[in-house]
């Protein structure tokens, strides 16, 4: 008769509980759902906006400021989702009726436990904070970057850029992950402009003079084709002899280009000279190559 009578008694009481925090745990979850969603959609359309933006300003290269800003809306997004899960799970156990005063010390507790154990977790935030609100690279550019423990450098486009891993695509299509706390140094290869530079090997028998007009030529030329200006920010340069050999010396070409496009143009005008100096009569070793003083591609 005693369990029969406390029967409803609990029945009443679950029936409360599910009409009050019952209810409101649910309100809870479809906002924490809904909230997300949004955030996530508008990160993804002022990312979208900041692409075409750029794309309408400049086909070939996004400026600085839309790069740091892709890269500072995703930071955004992801911080604000972090906030949003933290708020909606404290929220939902002091429905439940977790006191959460009283998990002030404990949690105290394990913060200073995490800290000592997640020191890399830390640091990789720290880092990727300073990567982001210092403008070192944005979404697309290309870098090269120099990992503590590691001798070879990840060189790439940059894909993706957290407060914890930096993603990039190497040439060969390979994606790298690196968290940010163990990149030691950052070599940006497409900020602001890029240098093309061509050695060109010439037999010690050639006139330098004749050669060096040439080379002139040939960039004057390539400057004005249109597949080949649209990446220059002006016409090739003679630097003149670079160093010499037995059988050869080296006479280098500059060309100022946009930001990532030093590699495009060293290939187009590798071409150009290599036929312009047969053309002349001036035999080139094999090994005609573009100098790489910021990187390789």
């Amino acid at each position: 008769m005693v369990l029969s009578s406390q029967h409803p008694d609990v029945l009443h009481d679950v029936s409360l509980w599910a009409r009050g925090n019952g209810l409101e745990i649910v309100l809870l979850v479809t906002g924490t759902v809904l909230l997300t969603r949004l955030a996530t959609w508008l990160g993804a359309r002022i990312t979208t906006q900041i692409d075409a933006n750029a794309r309408e300003t400049d086909a070939l290269v996004r400026s600085e400021a839309s790069k740091h800003r892709q890269a500072l809306a995703q930071v955004i997004t992801w911080s604000v989702l972090a906030v949003i899960y933290c708020v909606a799970a404290l929220a939902i156990a002091q429905r439940f009726g977790v006191p959460l005063t009283s998990l002030v010390a404990p949690a105290a507790v394990l913060a200073v436990a995490l800290g000592f154990g997640a020191q890399r977790l830390v640091q990789d935030i720290l880092a990727g904070f300073f990567i982001v609100t210092e403008r070192q690279y944005g979404l697309g550019d290309l870098i090269r970057l120099s990992v503590s423990g590691l001798s070879n450098p990840a060189a790439g486009t940059v894909e993706d850029v957290t407060l914890r891993i930096t993603t990039v695509r190497t040439a060969d299509g390979e994606v790298v992950i690196t968290p940010n706390g163990q990149i030691t140094q950052v070599t940006n290869l497409s900020r602001d402009w890029a240098r093309a530079i061509v050695d060109v090997p010439v037999p010690v028998i050639a006139d330098v003079n004749r050669v060096s007009e040439v080379l002139r030529r040939i960039g004057d030329e390539a400057y004005k084709e249109p597949d080949v200006r649209q990446l220059l920010l002006d016409a090739p340069a003679v630097m003149g002899v670079q160093s010499i050999d037995v059988d050869h010396f080296q006479v280098r070409v500059v060309a100022r280009t946009l930001p990532g496009k030093q590699f495009d143009v060293g290939r187009m005008l590798r071409a150009r000279i290599a036929a312009g100096l047969l053309r002349e009569g001036i035999n080139l070793p094999a090994n005609l190559d573009t100098a790489d003083p910021t990187g390789t591609q």
